[in-house]
C-alpha cells in the first residue's frame, strides 16, 4: 500500500438518526425512512422518498452545508485535537446531474467550514463525482497525511435527490420506483464524515483501493451487455493492493440503491473473483433504510463498518466497500478493524 490511514472518527446525519449511533442502529435493525414525499410521479401518485427531518426548513446549498457540517461536527466530537489542522474533502454529487443540490461547490465549502467553525485548509477540495467520490477520496487522503502537510483529513460527503428537477429527470428516465415500476430506486439524502489520521488503534484501517469504468454503464448507447468488468477491475486492484484473495474477505457493503442493474453488476464482480473454500459473506447496504442518498453513501459506508466494528456485531473482517455511478465509474476500497 502507498501509504497509511486510519479512520478515528466518523458522523451521520440520515432519515434514520441525526447522529451516527441512532442511524447505525436503525440500519443494523432494518429500520428505514421511507415516507410520502411532495412529489408526484407520472400517475399523480405520491412518491416515496427518504427525506430528513431537520428543525428548520433549509433549502438548496443551505441545506446541504447544515447537513455535512452536522457529520463534520460529530466526528470532531471524538477528536476534538483534529480541529484546526484538518483538510477537508467534500464529495459532491456529479456537476452534470440535473437539478443537483449544490448550486456553488467553492461556496458550499466555505460554508461548511463557516457552520464548524474551523479555517479552510489550504489542501481541501472537492471532489464531485457522485457515489464514487468516496473512494477517490479516500486516495487523495491517504496521499496527503504520507505528505505530511495535515495530521488529518476529513472526507464528508453530502447530496440530495429530493429536488424537483432531479425527481422529473429520473421519472423521465424510469429510473425511480413506483407502483408502475418495481425496477427503481427512492429518492433519499444525506450526509457523512469521517476522520482520517495516520497510526491510530482502535479504528479501522484502509489497506487497498480500487478504482476503475464499466464501459457497458446504466446508460451505455451501444447497449453493451453488462460482464461487471469495471467492478471487476476495481475489487481485483484493492485486493491486490491489500495482499490477498476474495475468499478472505469477512463481507461486503454495497450502495445498491434498488435497481436491477447493481444488484447483477455486484453478483458477476463476486462470481468472477471468489475462489476457494470460503465462508458465507454477507452483503450489506444502506439503500435497505436510506434509498439512494449519492455523494454521500462512502463515508455513510465506512461508518457503517466501524461502528459495525466497535459494537461487535460485524459480519466479518476485513470488510469490501464497493461503490458505482450511471456513468460507469466504479470503485472499491478494503478495510480492517484493529484492536485498541
Amino acid at each position: 500500500m502507498s501509504a497509511q490511514l486510519d479512520i478515528v472518527s466518523i458522523g451521520m446525519v440520515t432519515a434514520v438518526g441525526l447522529d451516527a449511533p441512532s442511524a447505525c442502529a436503525a440500519m443494523r435493525a432494518r429500520l428505514d425512512g421511507f415516507q410520502q414525499t411532495r412529489f408526484r410521479g407520472s400517475a399523480g401518485e405520491w412518491l416515496t422518498g427518504a427525506p430528513i427531518a431537520l428543525p428548520r426548513n433549509w433549502v438548496g446549498d443551505r441545506r446541504m452545508a447544515h447537513l455535512a457540517a452536522g457529520a463534520i461536527c460529530e466526528a470532531f466530537e471524538s477528536v476534538p485535537e483534529a480541529r484546526g489542522q484538518t483538510a477537508l474533502i467534500l464529495c459532491l454529487p456529479e456537476e452534470e446531474r440535473p437539478g443537483r443540490a449544490v448550486g456553488d461547490n467553492s461556496a458550499l465549502l466555505r460554508s461548511v467550514a463557516e457552520i464548524v467553525e474551523v479555517e479552510p485548509h489550504a489542501r481541501s477540495r472537492i471532489i464531485a463525482h457522485g457515489r464514487p467520490a468516496g473512494v477517490v477520496a479516500l486516495e487523495h487522503a491517504r496521499r496527503l497525511l504520507a505528505s505530511g502537510d495535515v495530521p488529518f483529513v476529513v472526507i464528508a460527503g453530502v447530496d440530495s435527490y429530493l429536488t424537483s428537477q432531479t425527481i422529473t429527470y429520473y421519472l423521465s428516465c424510469n429510473r425511480l420506483l413506483t407502483p408502475q415500476n418495481p425496477n427503481g430506486f427512492i429518492p433519499g439524502e444525506a450526509a457523512a464524515a469521517v476522520i482520517c489520521t495516520q497510526g491510530r488503534q482502535g479504528g479501522l484501517r484502509l489497506f487497498g483501493v480500487g478504482l476503475s469504468r464499466e464501459n457497458a454503464s446504466i446508460y451505455n448507447t451501444e447497449d453493451l451487455p453488462l460482464r461487471g468488468d469495471g467492478m471487476t477491475a476495481a475489487y481485483r486492484a484493492a485486493l491486490e493492493e491489500t495482499g490477498i484473495e476474495m475468499n478472505r474477505l469477512g463481507y461486503r457493503i454495497a450502495d445498491l440503491v434498488g435497481e436491477q442493474y447493481w444488484f447483477k453488476q455486484s453478483a458477476l464482480a463476486s462470481l468472477r473473483l471468489l475462489r476457494g473454500r470460503h465462508e458465507f459473506q454477507d452483503i450489506w447496504s444502506p439503500g435497505e433504510s436510506l434509498g439512494n442518498v449519492g455523494a454521500a453513501v462512502v463515508p455513510l459506508m465506512l461508518g457503517m463498518a466501524f461502528t459495525a466494528a466497535r459494537k461487535g456485531y460485524a459480519a466479518g473482517n476485513p470488510v469490501l466497500i464497493e461503490v458505482s455511478n450511471d456513468a460507469g465509474a466504479c470503485g472499491a476500497a478494503i478495510v480492517a478493524s484493529r484492536a485498541a
